[in-house]
């Protein structure tokens, strides 16, 4: 019966722990090791603790002062039970005190740490991008499908309270019957600092199209129901850290891009990202034979998020706008609430041993699709995308088997 809402207020300090009901909380039922602990590691420690089914049983990151700020800040809400610090990945991915492995660390490190973290016997979640180059991410693919236990790849717009409520209007309600074209913009204020600055260089990102936009790309792979086939994009660094240098190296990830897509299945797509705008806005429309939906999320800068979904169905059905939202204190911890819902879903594969997606197929195929739209702007022609699929590429390797 305990409510997240009541959990951890002060007001019920008082109370002995068999004086609570509502605002009792559970056991965690598994413990989780956290690789990388700058702001989305955190960001995963704060709704891990949120969801309530898992404890921080212990965090790793080389770089000591965020390993530092995770403990004061991100896992103080368990104390006075600590995590554990460990002084290696290998330490962190061997403690046999933990059940799952939740990685986030630089988008270049990130087969690295897999090919340590599938040694174990561990349920593991990985950030996105799931690599940097589509080489890369199909040997993370390779390696989570020979895994014996569930691998999530990080695609956590599926849990954004507007592209949820999109996915339930297409899947299950059918509002607007065949979708044909999909469109998504995301215009936003810089890229924030990072340890080492790796997010300005496209040596570290992969390039902005498969750092920042896997995400996007995977919600249009989603809605198109196929994989993409040609991929012609245009773009350049306009604005943003244009004089930024770390290291004696220049920043080069671009900032503003325009991306056209078709798809096997004839659906077509089109983004556009822009870096510099003062404030954040994402839109997604969908037209279908039957109908048309087009949500956004947006506010200004220190202001209040505004969401909204319009379906317009003509005469086939009752058109209607809505506002859906998540309860503000699980907004709060992260991504508008897209964070914790993926954490409930995570602890449900846990226990449940089954695995409801991101699929390994969605973690490359969103790579997959930011790479031709890279190689596109370099190449400043169109791509077709099984030219750049890695060689002896088989569909067969982007599927798990949980034994």
């Amino acid at each position: 019966m305990g409510n997240r809402v009541f959990r951890g207020l002060k007001t019920f300090g008082y109370l002995e722990d068999q004086d609570r009901y509502i605002s009792a909380s559970a056991a965690p039922e598994f413990s989780f090791g956290f690789i990388g602990c700058g702001m989305m590691g955190q960001e995963h420690m704060r709704n891990a603790l949120l969801a309530g089914r898992a404890s921080i049983g212990g965090i790793f990151d080389p770089a000591e002062k965020s390993a530092a700020h995770a403990l004061q800040t991100a896992c103080k809400e368990q104390m006075p039970l600590m995590p554990k610090v460990y002084q290696s990945l290998e330490e962190a991915c061997a403690d046999p005190a933990t059940d799952a492995l939740i990685i986030a660390t630089p988008n270049f490190t990130h087969l690295e740490v897999m090919r340590v973290a599938v040694r174990y016997d561990k349920a593991i979640f990985l950030e996105k991008p799931i690599a940097t180059t589509l080489e890369d991410a199909y040997e993370v693919c390779r390696l989570a499908a020979n895994h014996s236990r569930v691998v999530r790849f990080g695609l956590q717009y599926r849990y954004k309270a507007i592209y949820a409520e999109a996915i339930s209007e297409v899947f299950e309600r059918n509002a607007v019957g065949r979708i044909h074209s999909i469109n998504m913009l995301e215009h936003r204020f810089p890229f924030l600092d990072k340890v080492g600055q790796w997010n300005k260089f496209d040596a570290y990102t992969g390039g902005m199209l498969i750092e920042k936009c896997c995400h996007y790309f995977d919600l249009m792979n989603l809605f198109a129901g196929s994989h993409p086939q040609q991929v012609f994009a245009v773009g350049n660094q306009a604005v943003n850290f244009r004089n930024f240098t770390y290291a004696n190296k220049k920043a080069d990830g671009l900032d503003q891009a325009q991306v056209s897509i078709e798809y096997a299945n004839g659906v077509i797509g089109g983004f556009s990202l822009c870096m510099f705008a003062p404030g954040a806005r994402e839109e997604l429309v969908l037209c279908g034979d039957e109908g048309r939906i087009q949500v956004s999320e947006q506010a200004q800068l220190g202001e209040e998020n505004h969401n909204q979904i319009q379906l317009w169905s003509g005469d086939n059905a009752a058109s209607r706008t809505s506002t859906p939202t998540y309860p503000p204190h699980i907004a709060r911890a992260g991504h508008h609430g897209a964070t914790f819902f993926e954490h409930v879903a995570f602890a449900e594969d846990l226990a449940s041993g089954g695995n409801t997606g991101p699929s390994l197929a969605d973690g490359f195929w969103s790579v997959a699709l930011g790479a031709a739209a890279q190689a596109s702007i370099k190449r400043r022609q169109a791509v077709d995308v099984a030219e750049i699929l890695p060689q002896n590429f088989d569909s067969a390797d982007l599927i798990q088997t949980i034994t």
